[in-house]
């Protein structure tokens, strides 16, 4: 039986949110979920209802995940926040955790998005 999981989806692409949703799913989660693309739909959906996990692109048109996690951190300074990007420095990586991240994943390599969850 899978565990139901409350998903915050911080991504630009439907498809990259679609194969995290699988990767939840395969790692034994059955993710509830929102995906939302810009800082006004994320600050709907941390007002909406109280969420388990945040999962954030590093790089979206007008928001990036130090912008979304100081956003998340205002509403819940708890929920677990996993950075998951294409391309993320080890400075920005680094500086992320040091602000309250708890982990962050390269999208070309999301063996272990289920053991980080």
């Amino acid at each position: 039986m899978l565990k139901p999981l409350k998903v915050l989806i911080v991504e630009d692409s439907e498809i990259d949110a679609i194969v995290l949703l699988s990767l939840l799913r395969q790692g034994g989660y059955d993710p509830d979920f929102r995906r939302v693309d810009n800082a006004a739909a994320l600050e709907a959906a941390l007002r909406a209802q109280k969420w388990e996990l945040v999962l954030s692109d590093h790089s979206l048109p007008d928001l990036d995940s130090s912008q979304a996690l100081q956003r998340v951190r205002a509403v819940d300074p708890d929920v677990p926040f996993l950075i998951v990007s294409g391309a993320i420095g080890d400075e920005v990586a680094v500086a992320a955790m040091k602000a309250g991240a708890q982990d962050y994943l390269m999208k070309s390599n999301l063996a272990r998005l289920g053991a980080a969850v």
